[in-house]
């Protein structure tokens, strides 16, 4: 079951299924969220954003509109 990246829970091990066409879209695979691409939920703020992901070794921080972008599948 495929979900978004905005939905899943702080510690999630997850895949990039895809990233939804949008004028985002470039900066999003610039920055390295691929479809292939194993991510890890690190943070997330109190209110909910930013979110913070481990994308294979960096920390990369998104907003909730930017990581609503991107869907993934649990691993």
């Amino acid at each position: 079951m495929n979900h978004t990246l905005d939905k899943l829970k702080k510690n999630t091990l997850a895949e990039v299924v895809e990233v939804i066409p949008d004028k985002l879209t470039p900066i999003l695979t610039d920055m390295g969220l691929y479809p292939g691409k194993k991510i890890k939920i690190l943070f997330k703020a109190p209110l909910g954003d930013p979110i913070a992901i481990d994308v294979e070794g960096y920390t990369l921080s998104l907003r909730l509109q930017e990581a609503a972008l991107v869907k993934v599948k649990p691993c």
